[in-house]
């Protein structure tokens, strides 16, 4: 197999969705954790409902009806500023720490996001965070109006690129990304960043499983479909030397 693409998921994968907690917990003190748990989980989940439902919406929409579900469930209310710094902040994300020496060092190969995001959020992330100088493209699914994991939001990587399935490697942390990319047939590096043995040593350290805890076990280890990523890593810095042993 010869590696001419390497496409990554964007949110949990280059960026860390936690960093959001920042800001909720200065709008909600001793809340910050729960909100920000609670808000990815329905965030990803309207993408699959309106997805299956085909009732498309902006990814900024869906952010925005996410975030107040987790408000009102939680008996919350936000001040209009608050509730817009918060969502500001989804333009500002953290990147991982070795996620700028990872791409840098993948230039050889064509570098792209491919992500649930809408365009003008990635845009906007891709230019505050400095990655638009080392990505090729920023690919949102827009265009298809259909959320990933659908068959149909990865197949704008070949054309967008023009590399087939069969010479991209796929990278991304969530689970449920890496089995849609397995399917659809790409070459699937997933980043296990909680093992599950840190997992397990986790929940047993307390009769009560804190917030935290439980959104890593929902999210972060590898789901039962019958759908395994070709290459299991922990970081992003793991990537070039993968990425340099299929180099014809």
């Amino acid at each position: 197999m010869t590696i001419k693409a390497v496409v990554f998921d964007a949110y949990g994968t280059l960026y860390d969705i936690q960093s959001v907690a920042s800001v909720t917990e200065e709008a909600f003190p001793s809340y910050g954790e729960i909100i920000t748990q609670i808000w990815r989980i329905k965030q990803l989940e309207y993408t699959w409902l309106r997805s299956l439902m085909r009732r498309h919406q902006d990814f900024s929409v869906i952010t925005e009806e996410s975030l107040a579900y987790t408000l009102r469930v939680l008996g919350l209310k936000a001040e209009p500023g608050a509730f817009a710094r918060i969502m500001e902040k989804y333009l500002h994300l953290d990147l991982y720490p070795d996620a700028l020496a990872t791409l840098a060092a993948l230039r050889g190969c064509k570098l792209a996001i491919l992500s649930n995001g809408s365009t003008a959020m990635l845009s906007a992330l891709v230019k505050n965070s400095g990655l638009d100088r080392v990505l090729n493209a920023t690919i949102s699914v827009d265009s298809k109006k259909i959320f990933k994991p659908a068959p149909d939001a990865y197949t704008l990587i070949e054309e967008v690129l023009g590399v087939p399935p069969t010479e991209v490697l796929f990278v991304s942390s969530n689970p449920w990304d890496s089995c849609g990319a397995k399917s659809f047939g790409l070459n699937v590096a997933w980043i296990e960043r909680v093992t599950p043995e840190a997992m397990a040593l986790a929940c047993v350290k307390s009769d009560v499983v804190p917030p935290l805890t439980m959104f890593k076990a929902i999210r972060t280890q590898m789901d039962e479909l019958g759908l395994k990523p070709d290459y299991r890593i922990h970081a992003l810095s793991e990537l070039p030397g993968l990425v340099a042993a299929h180099e014809p």
